[in-house]
């Protein structure tokens, strides 16, 4: 068995974005021209504010604007976790929360680390506060899926080289299973500066490409997740899939599906 993503796609591109300026507005159309899917985590505090150099997009339009992408927290106020107390912490997770949930009408589980600071303090409270993956800004460079949700470091941020690392996924060696693109940023990145080539070229290139999975950050997860719950016979002749998501797999050159609560021999 060779695991592969949903319909038999070899391969995964995902993107995060942060902060929630009102540049997201050219970004989401840009991934949506394209049938791109990218998460983007909100500073549920600062939603509808109008500052010196920042305005932020207005939970009115949340909704709307994100419709097929996935919103996720990053703090109410943005705050640098590790130099606040536990307490404030927990409760700036737990109404980003509330708040992200009540505007899109969705369960919100993911989590961008402001700054890309974290702590094992900060991991166990994200934990706490029923949040099931944190982004870092810790480029890998590589394709490899996390090894750990709550340290989930993307391969590049959208100013490292892009182009050539896309090019490099489209010709990803094939001993890297379940190979993933992920790409952060900031949208106020391209629009303070007014230059948009890169993401747009890319995006070009990405676009309508038969073996990528096209997917959210929670979305990725899921799936991950759903492949590492797999239970499976002392012999391995049997698996059983006990999550909610089918998992996909590549056998004697077949594509084939275990269901949710189905079990297969293999």
């Amino acid at each position: 068995m060779k695991y592969v993503y949903p319909d038999g796609k070899p391969k995964a591109l995902t993107f995060s974005y942060d902060d929630g300026e009102h540049y997201d507005r050219r970004l989401v159309g840009i991934f949506n021209e394209y049938g791109l899917k990218g998460t983007f985590h909100l500073n549920s505090g600062n939603l509808g504010k109008h500052t010196p150099g920042n305005i932020y997009v207005d939970p009115s339009e949340i909704t709307s604007l994100y419709e097929g992408h996935e919103v996720a927290c990053h703090g109410v106020h943005h705050k640098n976790m590790p130099r606040i107390p536990l307490s404030v912490m927990t409760r700036e997770l737990y109404e980003d929360r509330i708040a992200l949930e009540k505007y899109t009408g969705k369960i919100v589980q993911g989590f961008s680390y402001p700054f890309g600071n974290y702590t094992p303090e900060l991991i166990e409270a994200l934990k706490a506060v029923g949040l099931k993956y944190a982004r870092t800004v810790e480029a890998t460079h590589g394709f490899f899926p996390p090894g750990d949700f709550m340290m989930w470091h993307p391969t590049c941020h959208h100013d490292e080289d892009l182009i050539e690392e896309g090019k490099r996924f489209l010709d990803v060696p094939d001993y890297i299973e379940l190979p993933l693109m992920y790409v952060w940023g900031h949208s106020f990145e391209f629009g303070r500066s007014g230059d948009w080539t890169v993401i747009e070229e890319f995006a070009r290139m990405m676009s309508q490409k038969s073996d990528i999975w096209y997917a959210t950050n929670m979305e990725i997860y899921d799936y991950l997740t759903a492949i590492r719950s797999l239970e499976y016979s002392a012999d391995e002749s049997m698996v059983h899939n006990p999550s909610a998501v089918s998992v996909w797999y590549e056998q004697n050159g077949q594509i084939l599906e275990i269901g949710p609560g189905e079990t297969k021999t293999v």
